[in-house]
């Protein structure tokens, strides 16, 4: 918490005990007193745009939707275990049915929330079996969807919000097939085979497809899946294909659970539409080749709309299972049909070359930068392999030194860290891209723009960051596109602390252009500040 305040008890996805009470009086007038936590929620209903009244039901998405009536879906998946929503829910619930009973006798008429139909993956629900209860929430997943699938109309798109994020792991770091903490569980990611009824214990349902069970075959393949997958998987065998997607700012940077971490800024919105019967079947070629004409305009798209880079990823994932699921199916060269794991991860490779093919529009010095900084991050390396990616970067060891990105001393070079970068650059006030002479000064490297615009937002905030852009002209706008190579290069070398920097510069770049172009004149007193 950022302060002692009255604020609301389900700052995240848990109850912790709290020992200590915050020292505020209730009824004093002071930033976050009680009238103002009121406030804030009468202004929400006040200015909600709805002016139809609506009505919810407590009912069951796998089992009671009512499929002959045509529905407009818009659903946010459970992840696995990620969230014991009925759990929590019992906190409220205890209080809200003493005071709502009376108003709303079945929503209210058991003790606690129900639990047993919920759609999550909880073991204790299950003997403690983490395994059944993957395949209880993986199978109710995929009926919850072909329910769904039943009930939509053609004419309009059923939208999927997701904001899990990717991760990938071998059931042999996480033999109980569960990620640590509070993470989701992976899906078994398993070649499968029908679930019979006698197997399920369940009486058959003729609407319903047979849920899925790992094939006890294949267990020798154990790899697990992700979050993404799984839902994927779902779409997909009820019959729906994926045509477009949007990322959307849904997520707070002051969040308790995204403070100081990379945790995902923003939701994705999968639209999806029921497959046409006629899909046409694809090979893997066809495929590929699909990816590569379309792909990486779909993700210039996304970062001109300055998506995070920390969403990238994700994001990517829409516009290539578009093209993946606007198929019936993708044909292997042995027969086989593409899985949905083996489509994503030739979405992620190309979104992998395309953040790379965008270092050709980077200065020498930059290329050589980002190939040392893949290699050794920010710690010492050897200077003839300095001198070699020189030659072959066309650059000069001495060269990098002058300009201040490295520094080269008894036979080692490094990156140089932001904190040792020249308080006064030279080269970044001195340097008006827009208007340079032959003679004049030579521009910054994008590296060195990078890094000093970071440091600037760091220690200035925005003013000084768009301040700084200002002065360099449009040689400081390839700056983003270096900031998501970056992001890509840390993300898959796990280095967080380095990776948020460059997020923040993404997420923080609108601003600070509008800063750098004079749009938006920032507030000289504390009057003007709370206008």
């Amino acid at each position: 918490s950022s302060g002692e305040k009255m604020r609301n008890t389900f700052g995240r996805q848990a109850l912790p005990m709290v020992w200590d009470y915050a020292e505020c009086c209730p009824f004093s007038g002071s930033t976050g007193n009680w009238t103002a936590c009121v406030d804030w929620v009468v202004e929400a209903v006040g200015n909600s745009p709805s002016g139809a009244a609506g009505y919810v039901l407590q009912k069951s998405a796998v089992f009671t939707v009512n499929a002959d009536m045509a529905t407009v879906v818009s659903t946010d998946p459970p992840y696995y275990d990620n969230i014991g929503y009925a759990d929590l829910s019992d906190f409220f619930y205890v209080w809200l049915r003493r005071s709502l009973s009376d108003i709303y006798p079945d929503l209210f008429k058991t003790l606690l929330t129900p639990k047993a139909d919920e759609l999550i993956s909880s073991p204790y629900r299950h003997g403690g079996d983490k395994h059944k209860a993957q395949k209880f929430f993986e199978a109710g997943l995929g009926q919850a969807f072909h329910r769904m699938r039943e009930m939509q109309p053609p004419e309009y798109p059923m939208t999927v919000f997701y904001a899990f994020k990717q991760s990938e792991e071998t059931a042999e770091e996480n033999p109980g097939g569960g990620h640590p903490g509070r993470q989701p569980p992976t899906g078994v990611g398993l070649p499968a085979r029908l679930l019979t009824d006698s197997e399920s214990g369940k009486m058959p349902d003729p609407l319903m497809p047979a849920p899925l069970m790992p094939d006890p075959q294949s267990q020798a393949i154990h790899i697990s899946s992700t979050g993404w997958e799984t839902m994927l998987e779902g779409l997909i065998r009820s019959g729906f294909s994926v045509d477009g997607t949007w990322p959307m700012r849904t997520e707070l940077g002051t969040r308790m659970i995204g403070s100081g971490t990379n945790a995902l800024a923003s939701s994705i919105v999968l639209s999806c539409r029921p497959r046409p019967a006629k899909a046409p079947l694809a090979t893997r070629r066809e495929f590929l080749a699909a990816l590569k004409r379309e792909l990486p305009d779909a993700l210039r798209h996304l970062q001109a709309g300055n998506i995070a880079p920390v969403d990238l990823a994700q994001a990517a994932i829409g516009p290539g299972m578009a093209i993946f699921t606007r198929y019936s199916k993708v044909m292997e060269a042995d027969g086989s049909s593409m899985t949905v794991r083996q489509a994503l991860g030739l979405i992620n490779q190309m979104l992998d070359e395309v953040l790379a093919e965008q270092e050709g529009e980077f200065d020498p010095d930059t290329r050589w930068a980002v190939a040392w900084f893949e290699q050794f991050g920010m710690e010492d390396g050897p200077f003839g392999e300095a001198e070699t990616l020189s030659r072959a970067k066309n650059t000069a060891v001495n060269g990098l030194v002058e300009a201040g990105i490295i520094a080269a001393r008894a036979g080692k070079v490094r990156l140089l860290k932001r904190d040792e970068l020249p308080t006064t650059w030279k080269r970044g006030s001195a340097f008006q891209a827009d208007d340079r002479r032959a003679e004049g000064p030579s521009p910054p490297a994008h590296w060195e723009v990078v890094q000093h615009l970071i440091r600037a937002l760091d220690t200035g905030g925005e003013v000084a960051a768009g301040d700084m852009l200002r002065r360099l002209g449009s040689v400081g706008e390839a700056a983003r596109d270096l900031a998501y190579r970056l992001y890509n290069v840390c993300e898959r070398k796990k280095w967080a602390a380095e990776a948020l920097a460059y997020n923040s510069l993404v997420i923080a770049w609108p601003e600070i252009s509008k800063l750098a172009r004079g749009a938006l004149t920032p507030p000289q007193t504390q009057e003007e500040m709370f206008k």
